[in-house]
């Protein structure tokens, strides 16, 4: 058996085209689920052939997507406990899970099947880490219960991919987070 070969660095310009091609995806997509690959490509500035490179399926495009997304969502939960206390962290960050609810609503077939509904997600260790960061600062200045279980709140959140963004799910996705943030503060003495 050959030793494998070092893996080749990405060139920058096609790290650029790949950004590119995933910030015009998720607008087209979210847009409307049935944006063409090719009117993709075309928006962003590549040829199909470079999109496929980087995307042999749309499921591939759409998977990619997910898992930038909840990067992001994950990373972002530091950087607003730093920046606000943590009931108001707390909130900021579920409202951009609801935001980003709306992309696993309209994929959420294609996300289960590719992460055994869940069950080989890679990102739900870290998405739970930051979740349970969130909840023990809030437990520590007094603003949220103590004890509560990052898993137990997730479940509660999970509501928001189900939520149709085409019929008014950004109010309803308000109210239930009010719902939620209520159910987690901790009772005043």
């Amino acid at each position: 058996m050959e030793p494998a070969s070092p893996a080749k660095p990405t060139r920058k310009d096609a790290r650029s085209n790949r950004e590119r091609i995933l910030t015009v995806a998720r607008e087209a997509l979210a847009a409307s689920r049935t944006a063409s690959l090719t009117g993709i490509a075309k928006q962003a500035g590549v040829g199909i052939g470079t999109l496929y490179r980087h995307f042999p399926t749309r499921e591939a495009l759409i998977l990619e997507l997910y898992r930038n997304d909840l990067q992001r969502i994950i990373d972002r939960a530091s950087v607003l406990l730093d920046a606000h206390p943590p009931v108001d962290a707390l909130r900021l960050w579920f409202t951009e899970i609801a935001h980003y609810g709306r992309l696993k609503f309209e994929f959420a077939e294609i996300i289960h099947a590719a992460t055994n509904n869940g069950q080989d997600d890679e990102s739900y260790a870290p998405f739970l880490r930051s979740l349970a960061l969130l909840l023990e600062a809030g437990a520590a200045d007094g603003s949220l219960k103590p004890g509560l279980d990052p898993e137990d709140v997730l479940l509660q959140l999970s509501v928001l991919w189900r939520i149709d963004p085409a019929r008014g799910g950004e109010k309803q996705a308000t109210r239930i987070l009010d719902l939620i943030i209520d159910g987690l503060r901790q009772p005043a003495p």
